[in-house]
């Protein structure tokens, strides 16, 4: 797991002073981040989440600045940046990069529901609309090309097996036809803010966006959003194409491939959940987190092509 900084007031005030924030009422370590460490920043008179990027280079994120401002000045709705006295987005502690972003009141809800999925569906839609940025990634960094990894560590596993003849599956929906855009490509609930109502949601953490097959992020969000206990809804599921469709109407490849992509995206879920918790950043007590993905990813292959797609796109 990311060892996070343990940082004290002191240390808290050091990397706030270059913004003009001198002083606290409180501050606390936020849980999640695999790749971070936030802390939820209440000042005298306002409360920002505080970003120590524990692995990202200072490249990656400055370039996650630049899109968090491109979105921004575009009016998708997601965090904002503060930017420090000299008008940086970006400051230094320990040689690590700092970003220091507005907080957004709000849940992070286990589940969310139809209605509020048909919105967010429409948001998905809006940020694909949006012109790419050159500096984006081409692929998402958990594609299937990088699957055959697991055999360095696992060759022999059953999962290792499984992971080839899924791929395989994938792979015959893969087609140059089928249009790219920015993708958030990591639209679990957890990256979502669910406002007090519950009648409005905002999609945060654009730390794996890039440019790549828009039926990806959608397959991607089907997993992340709309599975219950483990369990595919294909209710929420039709309930996001809907509202996703209010914004984009989806073309005909792109509803052929959709089911292969919503395996997809729980599939290579699962692969990075086994990758890092096996592997690069051991953690017996995640060693088995893997396997709700690929439960969720054989749910998925398991339904009749013509009834997914009926059931998805039906009226």
């Amino acid at each position: 797991m990311t060892a996070h900084s343990q940082l004290s007031s002191p240390q808290i005030l050091s990397i706030l002073a270059p913004y003009g924030i001198t002083e606290l009422n409180s501050y606390t370590l936020l849980s999640g981040g695999s790749e971070n460490s936030n802390y939820l920043i209440n000042s005298l008179d306002s409360k920002y989440v505080l970003t120590i990027c524990e692995q990202k280079s200072l490249q990656k994120s400055r370039q996650l600045a630049a899109l968090l401002n491109y979105l921004a000045a575009q009016q998708f709705h997601t965090s904002t940046l503060v930017k420090n006295l000299a008008g940086q987005d970006i400051s230094l502690y320990n040689g690590k990069a700092v970003i220091l972003k507005n907080f957004i009141e709000g849940s992070i809800l286990n589940a969310i529901d139809a209605p509020l999925l048909f919105s967010l569906g429409a948001q998905l839609a809006t940020l694909h609309s949006l012109k790419a940025p050159d500096y984006l990634p081409k692929n998402v960094s958990y594609n299937y090309s990088n699957f055959s990894q697991v055999r360095a560590y696992a060759a022999n596993s059953n999962f290792y097996a499984w992971l080839v003849n899924t791929s395989q599956y994938i792979q015959s929906y893969i087609s140059q036809d089928l249009p790219k855009s920015i993708i958030h490509s990591d639209i679990f609930t957890d990256n979502i803010i669910v406002s007090q109502d519950k009648q409005s949601a905002i999609i945060m953490d654009f730390e794996e966006a890039c440019f790549y097959y828009r039926v990806f992020d959608i397959g991607m969000m089907i997993v992340g959003t709309c599975c219950d206990n483990g369990q595919l809804s294909l209710t929420k599921a039709r309930s996001l194409i809907r509202g996703y469709q209010q914004n984009v109407i989806l073309n005909d490849l792109e509803r052929s491939a959709l089911q292969a992509f919503t395996v997809y995206g729980a599939t290579a879920t699962a692969f990075w959940r086994h990758q890092n918790y096996q592997h690069i950043n051991p953690e017996p007590s995640m060693f088995e987190h893997y396997l709700a993905m690929k439960n969720i990813a054989e749910q998925v292959l398991a339904i009749a092509k013509d009834q997914f797609v009926t059931e998805i796109f039906s009226p």
